[in-house]
This record gives structure tokens, sequence and C-alpha cells, in this order.
């Protein structure tokens, strides 16, 4: 018994540094592949299933939606169970990448396959954020916030370097999705690493017990209330900001590389190269935002990257060639994974407590605008595939949120 617990002890991961780079490979895999690997090689999976804009937008949807409903999982996690739904779905993310390899499935299968990576994504997104902050020290949150954060980047880059690497090859989007699937599967194990040590291992929490789905409901409730108490205003403007934040970045981060290879037909793989500027120019935000925000506060910056998306989604409108769509893709990358590190850090700060819930419950208002947002632009596309109407749109919308974030900043001055 004694030797069990020296190994566990010894595999045990606790240094804060190694803690936020096991945050940012989870998020690598859970966004980066989960999620944003569609982007990357949905000209290939057009290309070779014969698919059209129409299906494509839904197959996208279809993810959002998935994304929501793992959001409103995430809300009903107790934080004592935290790192074990984070196991779970983790796996069930890597799962799904691996299956997208299957041959001549039908478009129902499909479906239901990015539908589950849609639940996974956003139940480890909310519940890797909030395992892997709540271990790091007050002095060097920000910081290390930044690099778990930076995960999506790191995950947008490898998927646009793997999807390039794997076509010059000659395969295609099945292999692609089995490599990143495998190449997935070391986090299994340095999650178990970071898992909670509780004080008597072979018990179980004085607080654990099997609740009716009713008595659940009913403690969920009481959880909203408590969570909301005298911030209700403060919630409801942030989410809906951040309704409308996915809602206006989703056209660029869906049909960018469909767009490149409209637009840009002289240079191959050009929709994989702008795809991977996204990702590094992800990567390198979160450190600078997050040094901005320690200066000016999350808000101030929040307000700042919003109005920088939209200048971005109206640069592919404005200029025409190639300088229109690499801008996007700069402004998209430096913007995105900021706007949503500063909404859930003010989320969360707004009550401390209810971090699960109040991240969850923003997650959800985001993964709506995501599922709603596709189908817009492909509505607004019509027979010719023409997405400046789409990307006008999210440019409203985006400002819209930008007033509703001015007024959520207001509403704080009020509550303080």
């Amino acid at each position: 018994m004694t030797t069990a617990f020296k190994s566990r002890a010894l595999s045990t991961i606790t240094n804060e540094t190694a803690i936020a780079c096991i945050g940012l490979y989870c998020l690598a895999v859970v966004m980066g592949y989960g999620r944003f690997l569609f982007t990357a090689t949905l000209p290939d999976i057009m290309v070779q299933l014969s698919l059209s804009t129409s299906i494509a937008g839904w197959l996208a949807s279809i993810n959002y939606i998935g994304y929501f409903i793992g959001a409103l999982i995430a809300m009903f996690v107790p934080q004592r169970l935290t790192w074990l739904m984070l196991i779970l779905w983790t796996m069930v993310s890597i799962v799904t990448t691996m299956l997208l390899m299957v041959p001549e499935m039908s478009l129902n299968t499909w479906y239901v396959i990015r539908l589950l990576s849609g639940i996974a994504s956003g139940v480890a997104m909310i519940l890797s954020s909030s395992l892997v902050i709540q271990r790091f020290s007050h002095a060097r949150r920000s910081v290390l916030s930044a690099l778990h954060y930076a995960g999506i980047g790191v995950g947008i880059s490898a998927s646009a370097i793997l999807t390039l690497w794997l076509l010059t090859l000659g395969y295609h989007f099945d292999v692609i999705w089995l490599s990143a699937g495998i190449s997935s599967l070391p986090l299994l194990w340095l999650l178990f690493a970071i898992r909670p040590s509780p004080s008597h291992p072979t018990e179980l929490p004085r607080d654990y017990q099997r609740s009716s789905i009713l008595q659940t409901y009913v403690n969920f409730k009481r959880s909203l209330y408590e969570a909301s108490a005298g911030h209700t205003k403060s919630i409801v403007l942030l989410s809906a900001s951040y309704l409308l934040a996915g809602f206006g970045y989703i056209t660029s981060a869906t049909f960018l590389p469909v767009m490149a290879a409209q637009r840009l037909t002289t240079q191959t793989y050009a929709g994989l190269l702008i795809w991977l500027v996204v990702g590094i120019f992800a990567m390198l935000s979160n450190p600078l935002w997050g040094a901005l925000a320690k200066r000016i506060g999350e808000t101030k910056t929040l307000m700042g990257l919003t109005v920088l998306q939209v200048l971005g989604m109206c640069l592919p409108i404005w200029v025409e060639g190639s300088v229109g769509l690499y801008g996007n893709a700069i402004i998209l990358g430096l913007t995105f994974v900021g706007m949503v590190s500063m909404t859930l850090t003010l989320m969360k700060n707004i009550n401390p407590a209810y971090s699960n819930l109040l991240m969850g419950l923003a997650t959800l208002a985001y993964a709506l605008g995501q599922f709603i947002g596709p189908l817009v632009t492909v509505a607004l596309a019509g027979q010719d595939d023409n997405f400046n109407a789409g990307l006008l749109v999210a440019a409203i919308g985006l400002v819209i949120g930008l007033i509703l974030i001015y007024f959520f900043r207001r509403q704080s001055r009020m509550i303080r």
C-alpha cells in the first residue's frame, strides 16, 4: 500500500508551468483538432465527398450545436468531478477525431460524429480551464493563463501544418484526422498526472450522492441564483456580447480556407497557408493581450479586440485578392483567442466560487452564436458562394457586441 501511494506521488505533476503546458496541449487537442481541423480539411472534404457549401455549413453548425450542449453539461459538473469529466470527454474528443478516417460513412454518421466532437470540445474547454487555472498561484496566474489559452492557436497551427504536409504527400482528410487522433493520445497520460489528490483517497467525498434528475435541476437553479445574485445585468450583458462575438468570428473561422481557394486560384494550398497564419498569430496573441489587460484591465482590452476584429471582417470586402484575406487571417488570429480568454476571465471574476457555472453560461451563448453564424453565411452566400455579405453581417454583429461590452463596463463600475 505504501509503495502504491509513493508511485502515485511520483507520477503527479505539480509544477505550475508544466500544468499550464498540459492545459495548452489539452486545448490544442479538443479545440485545435476537435473543432478547427475541420476548417483546415474542409476544402479537401468538399472535393473528396462532393459536398455542397450548404452541407459543409451544416456540418460546421452541428459541431457548434454540440459545443452548446457541451457547455450546458459543463455547467452541471460539480467542482469535485471536474477532473474525472475532463478525462472522459477528452477521450471522446480523441475517438471522434480518429473516427473520421473510416471510409464511406453516411452523411448522418458524419453529423453524429461532429455533434459528439462538439460536445467534447465544449465540456473539455471549460473544465480544463477551470481545473488548470485554479492550480496557478495568484502572482503567476495571468502569465500562465495566457500560456494555457495559447493552446487554441497551437492547435490551429498544428492542424494547418499537418494538413499541408499530408496533402503534399498525396494523402487526404481521412489520414489527416487519424494522424491528429494518434498525436493526441499522450494527453490522456498527462491529464492523469495532474489529477487532484484527495486527502482520503479511499473514501468518496462526504457530499457525494446519486441525485435524481429533479434534484439536480433544483441544485442547478439554486446555484444559478447564488452565482447571479446582485450580478444579473452584468452576466446578461457579457453573455449577449459573447454570443455576438461567436457569431462574428465564425464566418472566417469556418470558411476562410474556402474563400482563399475561391479567390487565390493560382496559389497552391493558399487556404492552408492562410489558416496557418491564423494559428501563428493566435499563439502570439495571448501573451500580448494578457500584458495589456494587466495595464488597462480585461474590459478595455476586450473592447479594443472587438474593434480590431470588426476591421478584420471588413478587409476581404474592401481589399481584393490576397491582401484582404491575409489581413483577415492575421486579425482573426490576433483577436479571437484573446476575446475568449478575456470574456471567460471577466465572467469567472463575477463570482469565482461558481466559475464552472458562469463560464459554462457564457460558452452557451458563444456556441449559440457559432451555430447561427455558418447558417446565416451560407444563406447569404447564395448559389455564387459569395461570402462578402456574411462578413458584413458578422461585422455588424460585432459592433452591437461592442456596445454591450461598454454597458457591461458601466454596470461593473456601478456595482463597485
